[in-house]
């Protein structure tokens, strides 16, 4: 498939950064500095993955980081039930109660207390659906799709490399870099999205398992992560630090 020259581009070009040794998001025994929010998928730790398991009636669950993360390379695997749809959130925040975002056109949103958002990696490797749009990025509770979408991409072209890069039943690679205002993605080598945003600088990690709402036929279905590996990354020449523009 043939990738726009921009997209290429944009991927290729370096960022000039300082990288600090990776670390370790998970301890391969508990889950030790992690914490469920929004509802109530079941996570666990079997055989040194994370695993996270549909329930019905409860809303999107999210095992998030205790701690919070500004620029970085985050690298993981996955291996997804293909009828169960997920992601990784990242630069993610939740308030305790609820708040108004304003969007860079100026529309002013409301987030209610507890609600997980941000920018998520989407994790969509089902056949029926046939959209492959693993490694784009949404915003979560805020904008809704961002690459494709709004920011950048091509969602036909985005479906057809996705399908060719995909391992539905098997384990996948991915690579996000936010650095400063840039976002850039990778799905099993390939790049994926490349688009700046400047929203939000700084926030969690999480791990979602999407709500399926009252089908119980799809309850059990598991997602699994593994080797979830971040490098802090400081810019060369750092863009003028920038806040969140909820209230709090």
């Amino acid at each position: 498939m043939k990738i726009p020259a921009l997209l290429v581009l944009a991927l290729a070009a370096p960022l000039l950064f300082a990288a600090s040794p990776a670390i370790a998001l998970f301890n391969g025994h508990d889950l030790t500095g992690w914490v469920q929010r929004g509802g109530k998928a079941e996570y666990s730790v079997e055989a040194g993955e994370i695993v996270g398991r549909s329930v019905a009636n409860t809303p999107n669950s999210f095992l998030c980081t205790e701690k919070t993360y500004g620029d970085f390379a985050l690298e993981f695997e996955f291996k997804v039930d293909p009828t169960l749809n997920s992601g990784v959130q990242f630069r993610s925040e939740v308030f305790g109660h609820d708040t108004e975002f304003t969007t860079p056109d100026g529309k002013i949103l409301k987030i209610a207390a507890g609600r997980v958002h941000g920018y998520q990696l989407e994790i969509d490797v089902d056949p029926k659906k046939d959209r492959w749009w693993t490694a784009g990025v949404y915003d979560e509770a805020r904008r809704g799709w961002l690459y494709p979408g709004q920011s950048g991409g091509e969602a036909p072209a985005f479906t057809v490399q996705g399908r060719t890069l995909s391992r539905a039943d098997g384990w996948n690679h991915v690579r996000i870099e936010a650095v400063g205002p840039s976002i850039r993605t990778w799905l099993n080598g390939e790049p994926r999205a490349a688009f700046t945003d400047t929203v939000t600088r700084r926030g969690f990690i999480a791990l979602q398992v999407h709500s399926i709402g009252k089908d119980s036929s799809q309850a059990g279905a598991p997602v699994r992560w593994r080797n979830l590996l971040l490098t802090a990354l400081e810019p060369a020449a750092k863009a003028p630090a920038t806040t969140d523009t909820a209230t709090r």
